[in-house]
């Protein structure tokens, strides 16, 4: 299995902490199970270099195992920052020998 990184991009209005979202993502974590490498951690002060997205910020991370792309990209598709307007950049992570 390939292992792939999720970063989030928040709308900039997004809030931390709020109890319903919180619980919208540790229940989608939960539902990624054995495939959940790292969950990472929220980020709350991020600075961007180059182009990240108007109108967003780094949200936070996760690395995840996946089949192949396609599969971690449906997985992302369920992210619940998706429905507060985010977005989730999928990358393939890459052995260094």
């Amino acid at each position: 299995m390939a292992e792939f990184i999720f970063t989030y991009r928040m709308p900039r209005d997004y809030a931390i902490g709020d109890a319903d979202t919180m619980r919208a993502w540790q229940a989608w974590f939960a539902g990624i199970g054995d495939e959940l490498i790292d969950m990472g951690k929220p980020a709350r002060a991020a600075e961007t270099v180059g182009s990240c997205g108007e109108g967003t910020w780094l949200g936070g991370f996760s690395i995840i195992r996946a089949d192949s792309a396609e599969q971690a990209r449906e997985i992302a598709e369920r992210c619940p920052g998706l429905a507060s307007g985010g977005g989730v950049e999928v990358g393939s992570l890459v052995e260094i020998p």
